[in-house]
This record gives structure tokens, sequence and C-alpha cells, in this order.
């Protein structure tokens, strides 16, 4: 029997997908402050505080992240807001669209780049803001450039752009975490408590410091790769016109100039990776890309095509 992958199922399969990541997360994230604290020579009840005082650090960053990361992305990109009188078009394609989705209309920026590209941020759906770079608005069609913006907004229906701020709060504490306790073991410090620790797990400690930077990493480009697909089927689900969406990744992929205000600090931001030339092939390099392939998004899009 032949199994119809409709938007639905793209939502709903990549919804369970990314939540069970976070959990993941979270879990090897307490995992490994426990381990690094066991590592200091701490016994139960220390670790436990240790454990408890880094997740209320991690807790003041994203709550620090939640009110201005949006500004400090847009700032460093060098997106203009528009007005309304000088783009009417532009604000009536987006307008449109968060009337079919139900959500506010974003505030609508341009960010002055002939490259094509275009991201959404913002902490919910009533602080959001898409850029569009001035590439994108002359290079696709109105069909192309409604899937493009769909995409987007589905990105903070989704809740996305609040979500990979927290993930990369919580990869930037694990690394200086590590960082700190690798320094601490190299200028010596805690030597009295770790003559009474355990060895074995002053090893995991160290192993811990050193691999979970590179682990953490690979779970936030996960999550980014899985939030991309559901974007992609969310906002088919608003057009109605997969080939829209489909035909704008085309053109964005295959333009070869790549996006000068993008650094791979915002790169998982974007619809498609700003950074030409930057994407790994092959199934372990792939783990280290920002987006999932192109190839495998067109597949997905066009496996939804007659069935919205």
């Amino acid at each position: 029997m032949t199994t119809i992958n409709t938007a639905w199922d793209q939502v709903s399969g990549n919804i369970f997908k990314t939540y069970l990541i976070m959990f993941l997360f979270s879990l090897f994230t307490v995992i490994v402050v426990y381990i690094l604290a066991r590592g200091f020579g701490y016994g139960e009840v220390g670790t436990l505080g240790i454990v408890g005082f880094a997740l209320i650090i991690a807790g003041i960053m994203n709550f620090v992240s939640y009110f201005f990361s949006d500004q400090i992305v847009l700032g460093i990109s060098g997106a203009k807001l528009i007005e309304h009188d000088k783009n009417p078009e532009i604000y009536h394609l987006v307008e449109n669209l968060c009337i079919a989705g139900g959500l506010p209309v974003p505030k609508i920026y341009v960010i002055d780049d002939s490259a094509p590209n275009a991201f959404a941020t913002g902490r919910d759906a009533k602080h959001a803001a898409i850029a569009l770079t001035s590439g994108i608005l002359d290079k696709l069609n109105k069909q192309e450039l409604e899937g493009v913006i769909a995409h987007e907004l589905s990105h903070i229906g989704n809740r996305d752009t609040l979500l990979m701020a927290v993930v990369a709060i919580l990869v930037g504490s694990i690394a200086l975490l590590s960082d700190f306790f690798l320094r601490s073991m190299w200028f010596g410090g805690r030597d009295n408590d770790r003559e009474n620790n355990n060895t074995l797990m002053l090893i995991l400690a160290i192993i811990a410091a050193i691999l979970a930077p590179l682990i953490a990493t690979l779970i936030q480009l996960a999550i980014s790769r899985r939030r991309e697909f559901l974007a992609d089927a969310s906002g088919v689900l608003l057009t109605r016109y997969p080939q829209g969406l489909e035909n704008a990744l085309i053109k964005i992929s295959s333009d070869k100039e790549p996006l000068e205000v993008a650094n791979r600090g915002t790169a998982h931001m974007y619809i498609v990776n700003p950074l030409k030339g930057k994407d790994l092939t092959g199934w372990f390099a792939g783990l280290f890309n920002t987006h999932p392939s192109v190839e495998d998004r067109l597949k997905a899009l066009r496996g939804m095509a007659g069935q919205v």
C-alpha cells in the first residue's frame, strides 16, 4: 500500500523529532555538568548544587537572549526597516500570508545585498521580524517569494526563532564550562580535592570536557536542519503551493554569490546557507551543515505536491 506523504505528515513528524532532540539535548547538558562537577572533586550534594547553579546561569543568559537577540542579529546584518507606503506589494504579500496563518504582521526589513536570501527572528509572533535581501526581491517572482515568506513566517509561528536562541545559549554554556574545566586542570586548580577523587570520574570529566562542545554543536546543527524541514512543510500549508518554495530554493541555492553580512554565527538563520560553497557532502560531513541539503528539501516538497 502506498503511503501518502502530506504536509501535515511532514509537520507532525518533524515536531516529534525536534522535541525528542531537545529532550536529549537537555539531558545531555545536565549529564555533562554533573560529570564536570564530579571531576572537580565535588561530592553528590555539591555536584547537584553545581548543576542547579549552571542551569540558573543558563536561564539568565536565555533571558537576555530572549529580549535582545533579534535586535543584535538585525544590527549585525545591516537590515533596514521598510515603510508600508514605499513597499506596498511586499507588505500586502506578507499581510495576506499572516492572515492565512493567523499571525500578526511582523516588522519587515531589507538587507541591501544582491545575494538572494531571507531569515526570521524575534522571541514570539508579536515581537517578530523577517528580513529579505534586495537580491531575493529582485530575482524571485511573486509565487517564489510567497514560498520564502511563508517559510519564514512558519519559523515564527513554530517558535523556531526562540528555540534556536535557547539552543545557542546551551551550546555556549557547555563550551564555557568545558573550557573552564580544562584550564583549571592545566593550572592545577582543586589539586587537594582531586587527590581524593575517583580517578575514573576524573578521566570521564576530561573526556567530557573535550567532546561535549563538539557533540553539543552537532545537536544544535541537527535541530537547525530539522526545523528547516518543518518550516518548509508549514510554509506549504500556508501557500498550498509547494512548487513556489521549490523553485525559490533552486534559484537561491543556484546563485553563487555569498551574502556579505552573514557569518558562521548567523548562517543557520537563513533559508539557505548564505556561506556559499561551505556545505559539506557525505553522511558524516553533512552532520556539520547548518541546513539540510537542498536536494533533500526538494524531495520532501515534491512528495507534498498534490496532497495539500
